[in-house]
């Protein structure tokens, strides 16, 4: 028997132990590496999600969720458009100056691409409870002879307009949040994603 080392036999054992070193390495960070990327089901959570409006008449309002969050679809009435620059002086923030709250082709008085078409998440900006629809005007929505119609939360007694703006003196700091939306056609709508891509 020979008493030298030989070193072809050591080199070739080295490189095939790092070799299968380096496979169980990899084999064993593989389950990490795939637990950090979003499942499929997160993946569709937070999707854009397509509307058909046609269905909704005036007057009547429509709940989608999206991301796990109640959005608002309500078509608006030639008297409820007519009643939103009314009231200006009762609100925290009439024209939308806060940008948070909407992306900028929904700030106007009807904080909306098209005039009839209001689309809001229905969460309130105070500790997150969802409002009730009030569109009823006057008495009949239990909230008073001035009521122009809108949404209250009934946690805390925020106000919220036909467009989704907060009233003063409410415990709400903010305007209803406006999600980024696109009109595909005059029937369909697109939440979750804009001409920018999706949110």
């Amino acid at each position: 028997m020979s008493e030298g080392v030989d070193q072809n036999k050591r080199r070739f054992l080295t490189l095939l132990t790092t070799a299968v070193g380096a496979v169980g390495a990899g084999f064993a960070a593989t389950p990490f590496v795939l637990s950090m990327t979003p499942s499929a089901r997160a993946k569709a959570a937070g999707a854009p999600v397509e509307v058909d409006i046609s269905q909704i008449e005036p007057g009547q309002l429509l709940t989608v969720e999206w991301r796990g969050k109640p959005v608002w679809i309500l078509r608006r009435t030639k008297d409820m458009l007519a009643q939103l620059p009314q009231h200006d002086d009762q609100l925290a923030d009439p024209a939308s100056k806060n940008t948070d709250q909407q992306p900028s082709y929904a700030q106007n008085t009807g904080r909306s691409i098209k005039p009839d078409i209001l689309i809001l998440v229905g969460i309130c900006t105070h500790l997150g409870c969802s409002p009730q629809q009030k569109l009823a005007i006057g008495p009949a929505s239990g909230l008073g002879e001035d009521w122009p119609g809108g949404f209250f939360c009934p946690c805390h007694g925020s106000k919220f307009d036909l467009a989704g703006r907060v009233y003063k003196n409410v415990p709400a700091p903010t305007n209803l949040p406006v999600p980024p939306h696109m009109f595909l056609s005059d029937t369909k709508i697109v939440i979750g994603e804009d001409k920018k891509g999706a949110a």
